[in-house]
């Protein structure tokens, strides 16, 4: 009888200890298949990483007495944001940490003029490009009469954004300057302005921003050779379902002619 007894507790025991098994499979499987665009409209709010100091795309402005992050590429992140229902916070960072951040989830997506390169394809998945510039030279005034294409550079120092796709261009096509790599736009102008580089590239619309606002500034003649990538925004692979969504709100944006009235707007309000 004793025996019994013990085989149907152990019986009760195993069953128990299999339910609670089955249960967790279940919970981590419906975890597992749950929508990234799901899980963002149930927190209620959608993370972008940035780096703030690439006007007309992304710049810091006091608004109100308050420091404020503004630029077509937020007023773009603000239009998916309302597309979805959520509220959007914005996180700015170094340019060269964006990748990282999205890969490790402290962000839900990336728009910070960044250009969809095989490269970048391989870790992580684009949207449609919704905007397209050249890459410029941006020189002092001073040397207008003296750096007029790529030969006038050979041996300068070169300034170029950490991890962008301007790094890579001046590498190859400027294979004897010097590159100098910094993390942040404003800091290769302030380089520029204090003599430390003798020339920074970046997109048209940035540059144009910059020279409009520093007489010491100009654009130089010189051409790089570039394809028309285009700027789109970097979302974690498998984040199928929310590249849907970003690319519904940039098509709309698009085809409607938001997004030039956008960068015209940015380009004038561009301050530092």
């Amino acid at each position: 009888m004793k025996n019994n007894n013990s085989k149907k507790i152990i019986s009760m025991i195993i069953t128990i200890l299999i339910a609670f098994s089955l249960s967790g499979c279940a919970k981590g499987k419906a975890t597992a298949e749950i929508s990234k665009t799901a899980e963002i409209k149930e927190n209620g709010k959608i993370v972008i990483g940035t780096s703030a100091d690439y006007p007309p795309y992304e710049f810091h402005k006091s608004i109100d007495g308050k420091d404020t992050i503004v630029g077509f590429d937020i007023e773009i992140a603000k239009e998916v944001a309302k597309d979805l229902g959520v509220k959007l916070e914005i996180k700015d960072m170094k340019f060269d940490g964006l990748l990282a951040a999205l890969e490790t989830g402290n962000i839900d997506f990336v728009a910070a003029g960044m250009t969809p390169t095989e490269a970048r394809k391989k870790n992580v998945d684009f949207s449609k490009t919704y905007y397209t510039a050249v890459q410029c030279i941006v020189i002092r005034s001073e040397d207008e009469g003296t750096i007029k294409s790529l030969k006038d550079l050979k041996s300068k120092k070169i300034g170029v954004q950490k991890g962008a796709i301007q790094e890579q261009l001046a590498k190859q096509q400027l294979s004897t300057s010097e590159i100098k790599p910094l993390g942040k736009v404003s800091d290769l102008i302030l380089s520029l302005n204090t003599k430390k580089v003798d020339a920074v590239i970046v997109e048209l619309p940035v540059a144009q921003a910059y020279v409009k606002q520093n007489k010491a500034l100009a654009l130089s003649k010189a051409e790089l050779k570039t394809k028309e990538e285009g700027s789109a925004v970097a979302v974690k692979k498998g984040n199928e379902d929310l590249v849907d969504s970003i690319n519904t709100t940039i098509a709309k944006l698009i085809k409607d002619k938001t997004i030039d009235k956008l960068v015209e707007d940015a380009n004038k309000n561009a301050e530092y």
